[in-house]
């Protein structure tokens, strides 16, 4: 008993260590285990940007490929970089640079027609920057929901540092962002882009050495199944029991706390309910194998726990959110496409020797988000949480 009391309140009963056992609330999570997260996130922004926000100017340029087939390209990478495909590879960017990969160099006042890329030449072009965006795509799509793992929403002062991850998180990315459309595009046009790929490459090996040096501290959040397939079964469920009456009392409904001892330890977090969406409730309603038996039959496709319900009514909630991200990307796209064919074309000098790079124009974006994070995570969320009344806060 006693070891239970000294224990209790210090392990998290929904998360682990890197040797499987339960995460110590005081040598894992919170601020040190995200921060090497961060850390390895701006060193992908840095790479990714670096490659993405310049890649016009090398199609046209370099490669010799018209103003819309740049465009569509660096789009078509960028939209591939945001699935969920693999994990983070090495840029293969560099062997771009071989001159048997480019086609000749056009000279200036001559007639002679400028050739375009061959077939070859961009079978390769394309096949390293869809590795490239299919390994960031991996990353993209796990390191803000492994980020927020290190944080225990069941504790009300990791919930809060929960919030302030996802803005911190955005400005570092924006810090990557920074860097690379003003440094390393002026490395790119000026010293080569030799030695701006280079750099990308041993930037995403910096990340990968940083993310990795704190396995010891990171939480780990054993998988519970696919989340789709949750999703189809909470809506099959509660369209078989669509004609019956929902019961009044929740503790009628199925939940975590009605799940025997020897499976409970693979369930998630309860949730508490919410009156949203009630129809979906339906789901959770018990019903025996036969009228004389008190057995139920458990199968996901018939029954749901009222954790797994209000899981899916948080997707729900979220897809108008989502939605307006629509028009934003929309724009972003322009940004490193027009936006910066655009700016081939004026006058981006400083003085009588410096010159601005076509895409390091981009920073007018991303110095916005970065003067605007600290003011949002500083200002607006204190002065909304006091406005709100917010009882989760």
């Amino acid at each position: 008993m006693t070891t239970v009391l000294e224990t209790e309140g210090k392990t998290l009963p929904d998360a682990w260590d890197y040797q499987g056992q339960p995460a110590d609330r005081s040598t894992t999570g919170s601020w040190a285990s995200a921060a090497m997260i961060l850390g390895g996130e701006a060193c992908e922004r840095l790479t990714t940007l670096g490659i993405a926000v310049n890649l016009v100017t090398y199609l046209t340029g370099t490669m010799h490929l018209g103003n819309a087939t740049s465009a569509n390209t660096v789009t078509n990478f960028l939209g591939t970089s945001l699935c969920s495909a693999c994990s983070a590879a090495l840029s293969p960017t560099p062997f771009l640079e071989v001159p048997s990969l480019r086609p000749p160099k056009c000279t200036a006042g001559s007639d002679t027609h400028c050739s375009p890329a061959s077939g070859k030449q961009l079978m390769v072009l394309y096949m390293a920057l869809y590795l490239t965006a299919l390994g960031t795509g991996g990353l993209k799509s796990s390191v803000s929901g492994f980020g927020s793992d290190q944080f225990d929403d069941s504790n009300k002062v990791e919930r809060k540092q929960m919030t302030n991850f996802f803005n911190w998180f955005f400005f570092f990315i924006s810090i990557g962002s920074l860097a690379a459309v003003t440094i390393l595009v002026y490395i790119e046009d000026n010293l080569g882009r030799q030695w701006g790929y280079g750099i990308c490459a041993c930037a995403i090996v910096i990340g990968l050495v940083v993310f990795l040096s704190g396995t010891r501290r990171y939480r780990f959040k054993k998988l519970v199944g696919s989340p789709l397939t949750q999703i189809a079964a909470v809506f099959v469920a509660a369209w078989k029991k669509r004609k019956m009456e929902l019961p009044s009392d929740l503790s009628l409904l199925y939940n975590i706390d009605d799940i025997d001892d020897g499976q409970k330890k693979k369930q998630k977090q309860k949730l508490a309910h919410s009156k949203q969406f009630r129809f979906l409730d339906k789901a959770a309603i018990k019903i025996p194998e036969s009228a004389s038996s008190t057995t139920m039959i458990i199968n996901k496709w018939s029954l749901s726990t009222l954790t797994d319900i209000e899981e899916v009514k948080m997707i729900i909630r979220m897809l108008p959110i989502w939605a307006t991200t629509i028009l934003f990307w929309t724009v972003y796209a322009q940004m490193t496409t027009f936006s910066v064919s655009q700016a081939t074309s004026m006058d981006r000098k400083i003085g009588s020797s410096f010159q601005i790079p076509p895409a390091s124009l981009t920073v007018f974006f991303v110095g916005s988000i970065l003067l605007t994070v600290p003011v949002y995570d500083r200002i607006i969320v204190p002065v909304a949480r006091k406005l709100l009344k917010n009882p989760k806060d």
